[in-house]
């Protein structure tokens, strides 16, 4: 099963005049998976409740699908540590693959097994298999994000989203991308006088939404699963059709590590726009370089 193609962006403006303005919430025959999804979710009108923690969905690649297997573990156990290093503890990870790597042992922490042979890409997969376990993944309301495990998470971040409590979610809208290669930081964030032409970071990265869950409302967890079958670029439009608008977290709160040896988008042929990416949006200001060294797990 591959990615979901994404809805054409006319397609998207016309389905949510229709459900905001209109507060439609019948599906058309044109909605896909996802959109219909979203719509169940909206008519539901499952009452907010209050967040309890962040449950964070890690699909990670395969031992027969890389060249370094030791090298990808390590980069999901940084990637842990970062969950870790959290200042509050009302954090939830899983990682469904393959194999099961070398997990820390921490309670918070829990492995789903991946058996599907179907050849191919499998991230989506192994999406579908973790939003399909959210029931037993998340002992509460609280809001789910799907997260790279080669990403890193800010200090801070859980506890932002818990202090906040907002309705629909967040969305990381400013971020930071490290080539490995060269070790540059660049900024994604919304565009600015300075910067025109710069994207935020929701649209370089899949690590971007943790999107309110509730796990007694069914209708929660099949929007997550049919979600997350698309690009992340798609994840604000399904959200707020939805009825789940995601606002922007205070400050950078993720950290994708490109140019690494296995990523995904290398194998696409996909990296070399975020390498050039880096380098226009290049971070030199040493203060600003040791506050991202102080608050991310390299």
């Amino acid at each position: 099963m591959a990615q979901v193609p994404a809805v054409p962006k006319l397609t998207r403006a016309r389905h949510l005049l229709r459900t905001t303005v209109f507060r439609r919430t019948d599906p058309t025959a044109d909605m896909v998976a996802s959109e219909r999804a979203a719509l169940a979710l909206r008519a539901s009108g499952h009452p907010f409740e209050t967040a309890q923690q962040v449950t964070f969905l890690l699909p990670m690649v395969g031992p027969d699908h890389v060249g370094d297997w030791d090298a990808v573990a390590a980069r999901l156990r940084t990637t842990l540590d970062g969950f870790i290093a959290q200042d509050t503890p009302e954090w939830r990870a899983a990682i469904c693959c393959q194999s099961r790597p070398d997990l820390p042992d921490d309670p918070r922490i829990s492995y789903l097994p991946f058996t599907d042979p179907t050849p191919g890409n499998d991230k989506w997969r192994k999406l579908r298999v973790l939003c399909d376990a959210l029931p037993d993944l998340a002992s509460g309301p609280g809001y789910a994000m799907s997260f790279d495990a080669d990403d890193l998470l800010r200090q801070g971040a859980v506890k932002e989203m818990l202090s906040r409590q907002e309705r629909g979610g967040y969305l990381v809208q400013s971020g930071y991308v490290k080539d490995v290669s060269n070790g540059g930081i660049g900024l994604a964030d919304k565009r600015s006088w300075s910067a025109p032409m710069r994207k935020p970071f929701w649209k370089l990265c899949g690590s971007c939404a943790a999107v309110y869950h509730n796990p007694s409302d069914p209708n929660s967890t099949a929007f997550m699963a049919e979600m997350t079958q698309h690009e992340h670029r798609m994840f604000p439009y399904l959200a707020r059709l939805a009825g789940k608008d995601l606002a922007p977290l205070s400050r950078p709160s993720v950290l994708y590590m490109l140019n690494h040896g296995e990523n995904f988008g290398a194998r696409r042929g996909r990296v070399g726009y975020k390498t050039r990416f880096v380098q226009t949006y290049r971070i030199d200001d040493p203060d600003n370089l040791a506050g991202i060294n102080q608050d991310f797990t390299f």
